[in-house]
């Protein structure tokens, strides 16, 4: 049995801390797992930002109503599970993913929740578990699944690296040149030809 495992950020949607930050004009709101490998860090820092700025978990769904997925991206995700099972496994929050699920035709996600305060503020975040992208993979492995996955950030990585094939998906050059031997591809067609292979 096999289970392809997708990040949702820079590989289905945009960023949506980037997004905020345009939309905010802040422009270090910018700052993502591409740039951050430890995330428990660059949340903790996100947060002092809207906190010191007086912006809360409506202004950010404001902006995520507007957030379209990426040109080709449900029609991609469309197909791959008309083939086989799908998980999208983020380290975003069940706050900011509802209207993507929406929009993406509502595959199946794991991610996080935010805390926050009765005025809106976000005052913390619970992580579902350790390393939670690696560590969801290994758990799909111990019930029987063989894992494919793939991401394009830091985080993305032990997910990648732990299945039987990972692909880095619209990731940075600097990721890529560390990771050569990770197939990196641009396109939807050609991360649903190469999944296609591994499923064959």
């Amino acid at each position: 049995m096999d289970i392809v495992c997708l990040d949702l950020e820079g590989v289905l949607v945009p960023e949506i801390w980037i997004a905020f930050a345009e939309a905010s004009g802040i422009p270090e709101l910018k700052r993502t797992t591409r740039d951050e490998p430890d995330y428990d860090k660059l949340m903790t820092w996100r947060l002092g930002v809207l906190k010191e700025h007086g912006l809360g978990l409506k202004e950010i769904q404001e902006t995520i109503a507007g957030i379209d997925p990426i040109p080709g991206a449900k029609e991609f995700l469309d197909e791959l599970r008309s083939i086989t099972q799908v998980i999208i496994i983020s380290d975003t929050f069940t706050q900011f993913a509802s209207p993507l699920m929406k929009k993406l035709g509502w595959p199946t996600i794991f991610c996080n929740s935010l805390e926050v305060a009765p005025d809106g503020e976000i005052t913390g975040f619970k992580m579902r578990c350790e390393k939670s992208k690696y560590t969801t993979v290994k758990a799909l492995q111990s019930i029987g699944y063989d894992t494919i996955a793939s991401g394009d950030s830091h985080n993305d990585l032990g997910m990648i690296e732990a299945s039987k094939a990972g692909f880095l998906f619209k990731s940075t050059d600097q990721i890529k040149a560390d990771h050569p031997e990770l197939p990196a591809y641009e396109t939807y067609d050609e991360l649903l030809a190469a999944i296609k292979k591994v499923l064959s």
